[in-house]
């Protein structure tokens, strides 16, 4: 006869597999962009998938989620299919793309290759939790080699769109309009810091329900 310990361990195991099944229903439309994106905590409650993406990419690299999700805001609107826009030859014959720059974190085909021979990661750029890996290595990266600290998204953000080779030369400072955004992604990395404190436990709670 079944004791009350083995309902116990039942009934949990189907909560646990009832967390499972509610997650990939929230997450089946992961491409579709979430609808909230000024707000990281309805980010986060629209794709909760992401909030333990981020999670592990905080973890492993330091680099703070709400600095990471900024990035990814500016890069590509949370799009996975992102690219830039296309090259024309002679005016109006299309002639590809302006770089490789592709997926959620605009990430290039030669810093991608990087990211993969120094991990040993797999993956694609079309997905979310491959690339906030790429931000977290890349921004650790530069911590490592330029000394920029992993909380200061202006000048991470600069290392990040000119490249560190571009950083220590100084090329951002010719142009104002990369310094525009970078502040953009400072103040919106503040905003999404703000909103998760103000949400942490309830993602928390969540988790536990979850998993």
């Amino acid at each position: 006869m079944p004791t009350l310990n083995s309902f116990s361990r039942t009934g949990s195991t189907q909560v646990r597999v009832l967390g499972f099944v509610v997650l990939g229903l929230m997450t089946g439309c992961a491409t579709t962009p979430p609808t909230q994106q000024s707000n990281l905590c309805d980010i986060f409650r629209q794709k909760p998938g992401w909030y333990e993406d981020a999670l592990e990419m905080e973890k492993e690299w330091g680099t703070p989620i709400h600095v990471a999700m900024a990035f990814v805001k500016q890069e590509s609107a949370f799009r996975h299919d992102a690219r830039p826009a296309k090259d024309y030859l002679l005016g109006f014959i299309p002639w590809g793309h302006v770089s490789s720059a592709y997926g959620y974190a605009q990430a290039q085909d030669p810093a991608w290759a990087d990211f993969q021979q120094a991990t040993g990661h797999g993956g694609s750029r079309t997905n979310f939790d491959d690339s906030l890996m790429f931000i977290g290595w890349y921004t650790s990266e530069t911590r490592r080699q330029l000394g920029i600290s992993l909380w200061d998204p202006y000048r991470q953000y600069l290392a990040y769109h000119e490249g560190r080779g571009g950083f220590k030369r100084n090329t951002h400072q010719k142009k104002p309009s990369l310094l525009q955004v970078a502040r953009k992604v400072e103040q919106q990395a503040k905003e999404y810091g703000w909103q998760l404190k103000q949400c942490r436990q309830e993602l928390e709670d969540n988790r536990s329900w979850l998993f």
